[in-house]
């Protein structure tokens, strides 16, 4: 039996699983700390610096704070030779600039919650009719009559937007990019590295070009243009906490119901201390989706594929995570798979408690995958990313304005996601971040193969989810008891779905933060974590066996303790899904490559160099099996999409 049969691999999945349950998961029953030892207040690779050859350097920092810190707390960063560089009020975070070796001083503090680097990000680089958006939308002649996502704001928190390029007019010659801020102190707002203008069309791009071949999921939402990365495509911390800053106070103004990140930054701490985490939790605590993209590490640089590469915010519980699958350049979804590169679950962030003992996430993500192989839509004038790969350029049109290039990644499937959140709020404004994240994952596709770390809940249905979403009351609020009605209709929608041809079943489940939970209740009756404020998995207590309190998620829930969905089907508790405490000896080698070694994985804590680059690489290069179809763009707009 060869080492690649079907036959190994699921049993080396199985292990897999069966070791990251047995190590990590029992422990994790609360949002607080479980392990003996105070955390630590401070992340590991800046404690490394404060004792390091270099601790007198100088260091940008992220504090977040307990309590509003006073004039003390400024005198105390004055005396110790720092500057304050920004103060996020609604976060409750300053950035600072100190010696390395003053920040423990500082971590001391009692006002002081935690004290992070300002890392970089970088960008991670046919759609609506495999998608299902096209089956929600009907036109006639040039109005729509279905839903395009009119009136819902989405924030892009990216490189910038190229406003001259013609996706981005409503039906009347407007401009839909209804703000330019940018974060990243270069004075500008446009795209020159053209990462943002390219995902932007894919979550609101209109179908103007080449008779609409190339229309977004929400081609008349309105789009926020928040620039966060610079030229080269890279960016600091502290800019998209400030983006986000601005998103909070100005949310309502411009009715923001939806933020895409489709960027990120190494997930070294928990998410409980990262402070885009932190950051992102505020916001879909008010009432706003925040979709994150999983990152383009699901491969190392020997093609090996590797497990526990999410990024940062793709590794917040609340955020909605997506990661790329590959259609294969058809509308039907009999032949989607997973990309090469995708990254995997489980969340490798961790915290380190007072005897120097690190406790991993562990978290099942991504939430859910989307299109993201080979996407041709909207190219920024004389761009960063062509002027380096002219192949990206797809061949479209020679108008600047018009131009369509090519990108790879879960990037480009973020915003899939995103523009299907907006389509969902406008179908039911009264629809909670959770409750959009329940719906999109309730109603996927698994995918045939592949396992919940890969794709969790499966590929995006947006016909499924809108269907749904049109069925939920919407008088539902806070004090609403577990188990009642959630539909306006006693008959559940039938959890079915055919695009071009192709039936599927859907999941018919959520993840939590480490279960599967199923159950027609999930969609029949209203569970209080749908609401603002609740994470998930609130609902479950995690002791000998795992079950629903009754309180936040209503009795008729089952929740598996070590789903994965492979061969299309939702495997329950029987003999295949291993229990808790079964361990793998070390040295045990997963037969697509993965090590499994001292309860570490080979990607673990690692992104260097090599793995920026290799994200980089994916957003150019891609899978080489799948690319949409080419229509050369007449030059006329077309105004029917």
């Amino acid at each position: 039996m060869s080492n690649g049969s079907p036959t190994v691999r699921w049993i080396s999945l199985l292990l897999l699983l069966a070791f990251l349950s047995g190590v990590v998961f029992p422990h994790l029953k609360t949002e607080a700390h479980p392990a003996p030892g105070s955390p630590a207040k401070i992340s590991p690779d800046l404690g490394q610096a404060a004792h390091g050859p270099h601790a007198n350097a100088r260091v940008s920092v992220i504090i977040q704070f307990k309590q509003d810190p006073g004039a003390a707390f400024e005198s105390e960063v004055s005396n110790r030779a720092g500057r304050t560089k920004a103060k996020f009020q609604n976060l409750r975070m300053h950035v600072i600039e100190v010696p390395a070796n003053a920040v423990e001083a500082l971590a001391a503090r009692p006002e002081v919650a935690f004290i992070s680097p300002d890392r970089s990000n970088i960008a991670f680089g046919h759609v609506t009719a495999t998608s299902g958006a096209d089956v929600i939308r009907a036109t006639n002649g040039t109005n729509t009559t279905g839903l395009d996502g009119s009136g819902i704001g989405i924030a892009i928190l990216d490189s910038g937007i190229d406003t001259n390029h013609t996706a981005f007019l409503d039906r009347s010659n407007n401009q839909r990019v209804i703000v330019n801020r940018d974060f990243t102190g270069e004075g500008r707002v446009d795209d020159p590295y053209g990462h943002g203008t390219h995902v932007a069309s894919i979550a609101g791009g209109n179908g103007r070009i080449s008779n609409a071949q190339y229309t977004g999921i929400a081609p008349n939402v309105n789009l926020i243009n928040l620039r966060v990365l610079g030229a080269t495509g890279l960016g600091n911390i502290s800019a998209v906490l400030n983006a986000l800053e601005w998103v909070i106070a100005n949310r309502s103004t411009y009715n923001i119901r939806v933020v895409n990140m489709s960027l990120g930054a190494p997930a070294v701490d928990s998410y409980r201390n990262d402070p885009i985490c932190r950051a992102v939790r505020r916001l879909v605590d008010l009432g706003v989706v925040v979709v994150a993209a999983a990152g383009n590490n699901g491969v190392n640089l020997s093609g090996q594929k590797v497990y526990g590469q999410i990024h940062s915010p793709g590794n917040e519980p609340s955020a909605l995570t997506v990661g790329a699958a590959n259609t294969f350049g058809t509308d039907g979804r009999a032949d989607d798979a997973m990309t090469t590169y995708s990254s995997r679950g489980p969340t490798r962030s961790g915290w380190v408690d007072g005897f120097g003992i690190k406790h991993y996430d562990h978290l099942i993500k991504p939430d859910i995958v989307a299109p993201g192989n080979k996407l041709i839509y909207a190219e920024a004038a004389n761009n960063y990313l062509v002027t380096q790969n002219p192949a990206l350029d797809a061949g479209v049109s020679p108008v600047d304005g018009r131009r369509m290039m090519y990108m790879n990644g879960s990037s480009m499937a973020t915003p899939v996601a995103a523009g299907a959140a907006a389509l969902l709020l406008q179908a039911n404004p009264s629809l909670t971040p959770n409750m959009i994240k329940a719906l999109l994952m309730y109603t996927a596709q698994p995918l045939a193969g592949y396992n919940m770390l890969e794709q969790g809940a499966g590929e995006i249905n947006i016909e499924g989810a809108v269907r749904a979403a049109r069925l939920v009351r919407t008088d539902l609020a806070q004090c609403t008891v577990a188990g009642t009605p959630l539909l306006t209709t006693a008959v559940p929608p039938v959890p079915q779905t055919t695009i071009a041809g192709h039936t599927f079943t859907w999941s018919q489940g959520i993840i939590f933060k480490y279960h599967f939970a199923t159950g027609s209740e999930l969609i029949t009756r209203y569970q209080p974590i749908y609401g603002l404020g609740f994470l998930m998995s609130d609902g479950v207590v995690v002791s000998d066996s795992l079950v629903s309190d009754g309180t936040l998620l209503s009795n008729g829930v089952v929740v598996s303790d070590g789903v994965v969905v492979s061969d299309g089907t939702i495997l329950g508790s029987g003999s295949l899904i291993l229990s808790f405490g079964v361990l793998v000896s070390n040295g045990v080698v997963v037969s697509d490559g993965v090590v499994v070694s001292d309860g570490i994985l080979t990607s673990d804590a690692v992104f260097g160099q090599s793995s920026v680059a290799q994200a980089m690489s994916a957003t150019t290069r891609g899978d080489p099996t799948s690319t949409m179809t080419v229509k050369v763009d007449a030059g006329v707009d077309c105004l029917s999409y």
